[in-house]
């Protein structure tokens, strides 16, 4: 069997992570499933996210231009509902990216949009069907 199992992803102020992700990720229909003091777990389509602290952080921010993660996409539903999200995201500590080029920034056929957390942490959000008919991968 194939899959993603999970994602942890370590913070440095997990009151800030929960607040910002905890946003995105119910919007996106994922479901908390665990909390504890030092993190929390949410699921969906599967596969579960990890937010946690860790007294082995070497840093306050993610830099997705470093070698690892770059980024989270998530499926989001119609473009209806990533243009909500993403006019609701600065309220909830998220900031739009390549908003010049929105919702195409990814190409003619791929309908997203790019958000930014306060950690510097990046998410897509993918329609499950883009303009024109096509559909991601």
């Amino acid at each position: 069997m194939t899959g993603l199992h999970h994602v942890e992803i370590w913070v440095a102020d997990l009151a800030t992570a929960r607040a910002e992700w905890g946003w995105l990720l119910g919007a996106l229909g994922f479901s908390r499933r665990s909390e504890w003091p030092d993190g929390e777990s949410w699921a969906g389509g599967g596969a579960y996210l990890t937010f946690t602290t860790s007294p082995n952080l070497t840093g306050a921010t993610h830099d997705r231009r470093a070698p690892g993660v770059n980024h989270l996409a998530f499926r989001a539903g119609a473009p209806a509902t990533v243009d909500a999200l993403m006019v609701a995201a600065p309220d909830h500590g998220w900031r739009p990216l390549y908003h010049d080029r929105y919702p195409h920034a990814g190409g003619p056929d791929h309908y997203a949009g790019w958000l930014e957390n306060s950690a510097g942490f990046k998410a897509e959000l993918v329609a499950s069907k883009a303009v024109g008919g096509a559909t991601p991968l």
